[in-house]
């Protein structure tokens, strides 16, 4: 028996979704209490990893077991094994065939940043932060010019793994609300680190640092010594993930909604 689950995390707690050996990990935690339900040893598989410090709202994982319990056990009892800054939200019987990483179309990424004079207190570790103002109207022109496909090895981490860099990238937006600027990406995938990537690099348009349309020389080098450093991971969230309708599953897209 098959069955998906989605979760939400506080990445800060963590050292990143993946299994470590010193079970640090969001995996780890999952699957331990996971096993304590199942009575046997559990493996998640997870539509995509996030790196320590990464947030999510709704990441999706499907496991195999034999244990027969009510979908609702499988939220409330793995809650109660699992520390406060990790929850399963929904539970859902799949078909075998169902993976939740091979069968996703797209992810969602958001990054919330607080643009302000004074880093925020209450909120640290969970925003990103920028102390100079920033011109958002550049920023948006900047961010529509990473629509569409494009091998984005200038977005790309040292140690990404992917076989390939081209990306589709089908939303790339930025609104104020107050002090805070939520950026929002939509892709058949990403990169390791290409979202912090993108959002260091539209944040030095905003700051005036480099002009918008330089962007498309950007990813026509392909040279990831060439763009601005990568931002911090703390404003960072997988927002969702997506799947066609015939899989059955509940929502898999949440969103942030910060105003300061």
């Amino acid at each position: 028996m098959r069955i998906a689950l989605g979760v939400e995390y506080d990445g800060s707690h963590f050292c990143g979704w993946q299994s470590q050996p010193g079970g640090c990990g969001v995996q780890d935690a999952l699957e331990r209490a996971l096993q304590v339900l199942a009575g046997h040893d559990v493996r998640v598989t997870a539509a995509g990893r996030t790196d320590t410090g990464v947030h999510a709202l709704s990441q999706v994982v499907h496991f195999d077991t034999d244990t027969e319990r009510p979908m609702t056990a499988w939220v409330r009892g793995v809650n109660a094994h699992m520390p406060g800054w990790v929850r399963v939200l929904w539970a859902q019987h799949v078909d075998a065939r169902f993976n939740a990483r091979f069968d996703a179309h797209s992810r969602r990424y958001q990054y919330i940043l607080v643009n302000q004079a004074v880093a925020p207190a209450v909120l640290a570790g969970k925003v990103g932060w920028f102390h100079l103002p920033l011109d958002v109207h550049a920023m948006q022109q900047a961010a529509e010019q990473l629509l569409g496909e494009h091998d984005f090895s200038a977005f790309r981490a040292a140690e990404c793994q992917a076989k390939s860099p081209v990306r589709t990238l089908t939303e790339a937006s930025l609104a104020r609300q107050g002090n805070s600027i939520t950026f929002s990406f939509s892709a058949n995938a990403f990169l390791h680190h290409q979202v912090r990537n993108m959002v260091g690099m539209l944040v030095y348009v905003g700051k005036g640092k480099l002009q918008a349309n330089a962007v498309q020389m950007l990813l026509s080098e392909r040279d990831r010594r060439l763009s601005p450093p990568t931002f911090a991971p703390d404003g960072l969230y997988l927002a969702g993930v997506g799947y066609d309708a015939h899989w059955g599953l509940p929502c898999t897209t949440r969103s942030v909604n910060l105003s300061l």
